[in-house]
C-alpha cells in the first residue's frame, strides 16, 4: 500500500464523523422547530374563543381573587381552552387589577377582551329582587294586602311581625304606648317608600329596614325638632298620630302646616278634632261620603265622639306631613271644610259663623 492509499484510508473515518455531526445538529434543529412550531400552535389555539353556544355559563369570582384563580374559573366553565395561557394574555395585557368581584353571565365564544371587558366592567348578574312601593298615606291593612300582591310574602305573617314593635332595635318605636287601643302597634311606622329586598328575604326584614327608614328621614329634619315637640309635650308616637292626620285629611302640600294648625287651636281648646278620616280608618275600605250614622260608631278613632288624638296614627305619614305636624302654622283656624271644585284644597275659618259660608260657597263652587 502507497503512501495515497493510506491518506485516503484516514479521511474516510473523518468525513463520516462530520456527516453525524451534522446529521444530529440536523435532525435537533428540526425537532426545535418543530417543538417551537407545535408550542406556536398550541398557544394560538388556547387563545382562540371555545366553540359558541347560547347556552348561558354562571361565573362566580369572590372577593379578592388573583388572576391565577379566575383563570381556573374561567376554564372550568369551559369558557377558555388553558388557564396557564389566560393568565399569562393578562400579564401581556396588563389587565387584572381591576376585575371585580361577583357573579357573571358569559357564553362559550366570547373572547379574552370581551370577557376582559366584562370583568374590568362588573357586568355582575343582578340579583332576583323583591321590589314594593309604599304609597304615602296607607294603612297597614292597605300595605299588608300591597305586600302579598307584589310578592311571594304573607299577609297573616306580616300582620303578626307589625304587631310586635319589641323585637325592633330602633329608638323611633320607644313611644308606642301599651294600649290594647291600638288597631296596629306599628301603624303609621312603616315609612313610604320603595324598598328592594334579595328574593328569600323576609316579612320580619322588610318591617326592620322601613323602621330604619324612618329613623334615617327623621335624621334629616332640622337639629330642633325633638326640642319642639318636648315644648309641646308630645311623644313621637303623638307626633307621628298627627302626621298621619294630616296626610290623610290634606292633598295641597301648603296647606299642611294650616291644617296641623288647626290640630293644634282644637287640642288646646279642648274640642273634638272631628276629622273624617278617624272614622274612616274603622271601614275596611274608605266610602265615598260618611253617613250621620258613621260619626256615631263607637271607637276610641273616632275624633267626633272623643276629644284629642286617636290611639295612634291611621296611616303611614310622609315626610312633609311629619314636618308639617312638628312645625304647625299659627293662626287662630278651627274650621276647614274642602272645597268643591276639584283643586281639593280647603277654606278655613276662625268661627263657626265663617265656617257655615265656607260651606255655602264650597257647594256653589261645585254647581
Amino acid at each position: 500500500m502507497n503512501m495515497d492509499d493510506e491518506r485516503e484510508e484516514s479521511v474516510k473515518p473523518k468525513r463520516s464523523k462530520l456527516k453525524l455531526v451534522l446529521l444530529i445538529i440536523s435532525i435537533v434543529v428540526l425537532l426545535a422547530l418543530g417543538t417551537a412550531a407545535g408550542v406556536g400552535l398550541f398557544i394560538a389555539s388556547a387563545l382562540q374563543p371555545v366553540e359558541a353556544s347560547d347556552q348561558e355559563v354562571r361565573v362566580s369570582i369572590p372577593q379578592g381573587s388573583s388572576s391565577i384563580q379566575i383563570a381556573n374559573e374561567l376554564e372550568s366553565k369551559g369558557l377558555i381552552k388553558n388557564s396557564s395561557i389566560f393568565t399569562y394574555y393578562l400579564k401581556y395585557k396588563k389587565q387584572g387589577s381591576k376585575f371585580q368581584a361577583g357573579e357573571y353571565a358569559m357564553k362559550p365564544g366570547m373572547t379574552f377582551e370581551d370577557m376582559i371587558d366584562k370583568l374590568n366592567k362588573g357586568e355582575v348578574v343582578k340579583e332576583e329582587m323583591i321590589r314594593i312601593t309604599i304609597p304615602e298615606g296607607y294603612t297597614i291593612d292597605q300595605i299588608a294586602a300591597k305586600m302579598s300582591e307584589q310578592s311571594t310574602w304573607k299577609k297573616e305573617t306580616f300582620l303578626q311581625v307589625v304587631d310586635d314593635p319589641s323585637q325592633f332595635k330602633v329608638d323611633t318605636t320607644a313611644s308606642i304606648p301599651d294600649s290594647k287601643n291600638l288597631r296596629h302597634r306599628l301603624e303609621g311606622y312603616i315609612f313610604p317608600e320603595t324598598y328592594e329586598f334579595k328574593k328569600g328575604s323576609t316579612e320580619k326584614e322588610f318591617v326592620e329596614r322601613s323602621l330604619e327608614q324612618l329613623d334615617k328621614m327623621l335624621a334629616t329634619l332640622p337639629s330642633d325638632w325633638k326640642d319642639k315637640l318636648k315644648a309641646r309635650n308630645l311623644s313621637i308616637h303623638q307626633m307621628l298620630t298627627i302626621a298621619s292626620l294630616i296626610e290623610r285629611e290634606v292633598v295641597v302640600d301648603t296647606e299642611r302646616a294650616l291644617v296641623s294648625g288647626v290640630i293644634v287651636n282644637r287640642m288646646k281648646m279642648n274640642m273634638p278634632l272631628q276629622i273624617d278620616a278617624t272614622v274612616q280608618y274603622l271601614f275596611d275600605k274608605s266610602k265615598e261620603r260618611l253617613l250621620e250614622k258613621d260619626l256615631q260608631i263607637q271607637s276610641p278613632y273616632n275624633t267626633y265622639l272623643n276629644t284629642g288624638l286617636p290611639p295612634g296614627p291611621i296611616a303611614s305619614p310622609s315626610l312633609a306631613s311629619i314636618k308639617a305636624a312638628i312645625y304647625p302654622e299659627e293662626t287662630k283656624y278651627v274650621f276647614y271644610v274642602t272645597k268643591k271644585d276639584g283643586t281639593m284644597g280647603h277654606l278655613f275659618a276662625e268661627t263657626y259663623e265663617e265656617h257655615k259660608k265656607n260651606i255655602a260657597n264650597s257647594k256653589k263652587t261645585a254647581n
